[in-house]
């Protein structure tokens, strides 16, 4: 028997389907864009990241989460698949990269044991670290170190630059752990010249509206964080929030939802939708199915192929699939575009 909370999330998400199909009616099918651009069905042009969801535990309720991740979420990748995630990565070196998603990745009792393993098989690392983790207890107070030792590339949200915009998006207090998270990261060597060790901030807005240009919000973010805190960093990953999830919830009870749609719609870019990252990524679940990327997995939009679960790992058949397609893919390919690693094309 399914426990309360997973009953509980079960019927959210199907009153999300219930109003998502009746304010859809009238919005063009993302698919019929697609085949307009000449670009249906889409497929795969090489996989090169292999992105896992260590689980959706997390020590923050960031209100734009399209895991809905938080401290009451209990699903959580075990050893016994993060090992099948690494007899894959070991048989098929296409896989390049490996970014390891959550929740708070770091709250996963064999996520140190599982960033090791993948070093010891060559891979470049990337963790979702959603800075504050660093600071919520002292068995995390070494994790700057532990990235550097292994050569991690850490990726954290930061809201904005600002303390009243960053803690309404992500709660009370977070901006000054985060700011003290960054500065301890640099303490160890992130985001200088000539480290070689890759500090990335992510921006989501924070309402109804499509982000900026990144390279003029990059440079806002790196002027105010080093004026006013010393913080150095890399890149700037500017990213459209999904309407699924708790940002869904947020556009429905805000009445936002056809609007904030006809936005994406009216900027779809078929420049962008050449470049979407499930075209060389594929996502990993928690409990080890197989997804196109982090939104289909967490909409269960599973592969369009035999093989959907790690244990049944069939690299042709990936190779050769159709990517899935759905309405919240417009957020992906309006504008500039979006995807893990920001915006994916002028």
């Amino acid at each position: 028997m399914k426990s309360l909370q997973a009953l509980q999330h079960a019927l959210a998400d199907a009153g999300h389907q219930v109003d998502i199909l009746e304010h859809q009616k009238e919005l063009p099918l993302f698919y019929d864009k697609l085949r307009q651009a000449g670009m249906a069905p889409l497929m795969p042009a090489g996989m090169e990241i292999f992105q896992v969801n260590a689980g959706k535990m997390c020590n923050q309720v960031c209100r734009h989460c399209h895991v809905d991740a938080g401290p009451d979420r209990r699903e959580i990748m075990t050893r016994e698949t993060m090992q099948l995630c690494l007899d894959v990565l070991a048989a098929h070196p296409t896989f390049t990269t490996v970014d390891i998603t959550g929740g708070a990745p770091e709250l996963n009792p064999h996520f140190r044991w599982f960033v090791e393993e993948i070093k010891k098989l060559g891979r470049h690392v990337m963790v979702r670290c959603n800075l504050t983790i660093i600071l919520s207890n002292k068995r995390f107070y070494d994790l700057p170190r532990f990235f550097r030792q292994h050569g991690v590339e850490v990726v954290s949200s930061l809201p904005f630059y600002t303390k009243d915009r960053t803690d309404r998006q992500r709660g009370e207090g977070v901006f000054e752990d985060s700011i003290r998270a960054l500065q301890l990261l640099n303490e160890v060597g992130y985001g200088k010249e000539g480290s070689g060790l890759m500090l990335n901030l992510v921006y989501n807005p924070a309402g109804a509206f499509l982000p900026p240009s990144q390279a003029a919000l990059e440079k806002e973010y790196k002027q105010e964080l080093l004026q006013k805190y010393g913080i150095l960093f890399n890149s700037l990953y500017v990213i459209t929030n999904m309407p699924i999830s708790r940002y869904l919830d947020y556009l429905l009870v805000s009445n936002n939802y056809e609007k904030y749609m006809q936005k994406l719609i009216t900027a779809f870019n078929p420049a962008a939708a050449q470049s979407v990252m499930c075209r060389n990524t594929l996502s990993v679940s928690w409990d080890g199915y197989l997804y196109d990327c982090d939104f289909n997995q967490m909409l269960d939009l599973k592969l369009d192929c035999h093989a959907q679960h790690v244990s049944h790992f069939d690299l042709d058949a990936i190779s050769n699939r159709h990517i899935v397609v759905n309405q919240h893919c417009y957020g992906c390919t309006a504008g500039a575009g979006s995807s893990c690693g920001g915006s994916i094309a002028s």
